[in-house]
This record gives structure tokens, C-alpha cells and sequence, in this order.
């Protein structure tokens, strides 16, 4: 039995944010040093992989911590720590805003979810990129950036690029959230021609900004996408990725579908609307990944994220057609030691299956 076993239900008999706060709090204090840190780190870093190479970055392993757990960037650096090869954090906007009226986080444990409707809660992307210039974590990070609240869906493209260029020094990648539930109307731009002119819009400010900051190359520009979306939709949002040279694409954010749930149906009523993660969402991101990696014939990288828990978890998401893993439910309920679990259930997977690289797996039950 694991301490976090055992300090769970502790923290379960809270508030799911008041919960959160406190874990993140009690990470500050507990990796507040450098070489508490270090220590914490030599222990969880599990790297029984050969660096990763993907969209020009290098990943010391696969398991991600995908945004949403880190709002703000305060927690990068602690977070680093526990064994993840990239951290991803956000949602910002380039406006800070409080997000919707509490409580607005569920856990559905029966079923290994979360229902959340934080609405974008962050202090605005000046002041994240500044929280991570204090705070950059020792691995690859990635920024997750939308649309702010209070700006109509027409003049997205400007507010997108405000953030975009307030974060861009400190990110090694900006991941474009095109499809959270709880944002009125954000999921319109996932519509082929809003999407086609908020990327090429984006993507001629990364070509300015390289140039600016005399890179070699712009940054990845990654996109996250629904997991409710039609195969048709799917189809065009891979032409657009294509044509405007999108790096990558996370599949998926939360949904909002209730099919399947042990949890009583009533009960999951009074938690209200929101965007459904962990668990439930496996098979259906599953699903998305396998299409995209189909659809695109392997030429677009995807970050696979939904109901992650153990290494079998990400290996299907592997198996179905991801590069990369990105885990937020799965750490909530699995604890800090996951990712180094999650990593070394891999490799043991690899062994099992006689291969030496992630690689010659990606997209393997895809193409069969």
C-alpha cells in the first residue's frame, strides 16, 4: 500500500479545488528546495527510454502532465520533479479571470472522473510567463493558451495572439485550446475556416517572433481538440493541422457526454455542466487518436490524452497512434509517483513485446 493510498481519502473529504489547492501548496513546501528536489527527483525520474525525439524538441520520456493541474505556472518546477518528461501548463488567456462561480470540480470515483467547469481560471499570460521565468521547470514545457472570456468568438485571432506572444520566450511549445466545454462558443473554432485563420494567423506570429528572438526555427504550435467531434470534422481539422504546419495534435479535452457512468445518474445531474475527464474518456480519445493517426497516415504527431492511469492505459493510447502521453485525472487519483509507474510499466511492456523503441509501436493496432 502506497502513502498516497493511505492520504486519499484525506484529501477526497474535501472540496475537489479546495483539495487541489492544498496538494499543490503542500508541493511547494515539500519541493521548495533545490535539493529536496533533486533528491525527489533522482528517485521518480524514471527514464528507461532513449530520449524522444518530437517536433524538434527532445522528451527525457513520454508522460506528460497535461494542463489544467498547473493554472498558473507557479507549480512547474515542483511538479518536474515527480517524474514527468514535459509539463504542460494553462489554460491562459491573455485577460486574467476568475472563471465560473464555485464549486465547479466533481469527482465521480466509481467511475475514476472528474466533471470540471473551471472556465479558464488563470491570472492572464503576462503574468503566468512571469510566474514561469521565476518557476521554469527542468524538462520540456509547454504552454496552453485560449480564448478569453469575455472576447466574442470574432475577434478571437488578436486575443489569441496576445497571449501567444506574451508566453512565447518561455515556452518550448504553445498548445492551442480550441475545445473546452466551458468557454461559450470556443469550440466553434474548430470549424475548418476559423481554425485555418486563427492558425495561419498564430503561425505568421511564430515566424515573426523566431526571427525576433534569432531562433533557428519557430516553436511547435500544437492544437487540442474535442473528443466529441464527428470523423468529418476530424478530417478537416487534420487538413488544417497539415496546411499550416500544426506540430502536433493533443487528443483530447474533456467531454460532454454522460454514456456509461456507474455513477448514479442523479448524482451525476447535481454536479451540473462541464467537461467530463479520467476513466470514462479512454476509449473514446482512443478512438479520436486512432482516426487522426489513420486520417493522417502517421504524418502528424499526436499527443494522446484521456483516462490514463497505468502503463496499459498510455500503451493503447501508443498502440492506437500516439507519440507522446499527457495524464490529469490519473494523477489526481493515482498520486505523484505515476508517471515514474507509468514509465517503467512501458518499458516493461516493451520488453514483453521484444521491441527496443515507443517508436516501432506508435500507431501499430492503427495500421492493422
Amino acid at each position: 500500500m502506497s502513502l498516497y493510498s493511505l492520504i486519499r481519502p484525506i484529501l477526497f473529504s474535501l472540496p475537489a479545488e479546495s483539495a487541489h489547492q492544498f496538494a499543490l501548496a503542500s508541493l511547494r513546501v515539500g519541493l521548495g528546495s533545490s535539493l529536496v528536489r533533486d533528491a525527489v527527483s533522482r528517485r521518480l525520474q524514471s527514464e528507461p527510454f532513449s530520449r524522444l525525439k518530437r517536433f524538434g524538441l527532445e522528451f527525457r520520456n513520454p508522460i506528460g502532465l497535461a494542463a489544467g493541474f498547473d493554472k498558473n505556472g507557479s507549480y512547474a518546477r515542483e511538479l518536474a520533479a515527480l517524474g514527468f518528461g514535459f509539463i504542460e501548463v494553462g489554460t491562459v488567456t491573455n485577460e486574467g479571470q476568475g472563471g465560473h462561480p464555485k464549486p465547479r470540480i466533481f469527482r465521480l470515483p466509481k467511475d475514476r472522473a472528474l466533471i470540471n467547469r473551471l472556465g479558464f481560471n488563470n491570472v492572464g499570460a503576462a503574468q503566468v510567463a512571469e510566474n514561469l521565468r521565476r518557476h521554469r521547470p527542468d524538462c520540456i514545457l509547454g504552454v496552453n493558451i485560449g480564448k478569453s472570456r469575455s472576447v466574442q468568438i470574432e475577434d478571437a485571432i488578436p486575443d489569441y495572439l496576445a497571449s501567444f506572444d506574451a508566453v512565447y520566450d518561455v515556452a518550448d511549445y504553445i498548445a492551442i485550446n480550441v475545445s473546452s466545454p466551458n468557454t461559450p462558443d470556443l469550440r466553434a473554432l474548430q470549424q475548418h475556416q476559423l481554425l485555418e485563420e486563427l492558425l495561419a494567423a498564430l503561425q505568421q506570429r511564430n515566424d515573426e517572433l523566431s526571427k525576433r528572438h534569432s531562433l533557428q526555427e519557430a516553436k511547435p504550435l500544437l492544437l487540442k481538440i474535442a473528443p466529441d467531434l464527428s470523423e468529418s470534422e476530424i478530417e478537416s481539422i487534420v487538413d488544417v493541422s497539415l496546411r499550416t504546419n500544426v506540430a502536433a495534435i493533443i487528443a483530447t479535452n474533456t467531454t460532454v457526454k454522460r454514456d456509461g457512468l456507474r455513477t448514479l445518474m442523479n448524482e451525476v445531474r447535481a454536479c451540473g455542466e462541464g467537461g467530463l475527464s479520467g476513466a470514462p474518456l479512454r476509449d473514446l480519445s482512443n478512438q479520436v487518436i486512432s482516426f487522426i493517426y489513420r486520417t493522417a497516415h502517421g504524418k502528424l504527431p499526436i499527443i494522446g490524452v484521456g483516462g490514463v492511469f497505468s502503463a496499459e492505459d498510455a500503451w493503447g493510447k501508443i498502440c492506437a497512434g500516439a507519440s507522446l502521453i499527457q495524464l490529469y485525472t490519473g494523477f489526481i487519483y493515482e498520486g505523484p509517483s505515476v508517471a515514474k509507474r507509468i514509465n517503467e510499466g512501458l518499458a516493461a511492456i516493451m520488453q514483453r513485446e521484444r521491441i527496443r523503441s515507443i517508436d516501432e509501436a506508435v500507431g501499430s493496432s492503427s495500421r492493422r
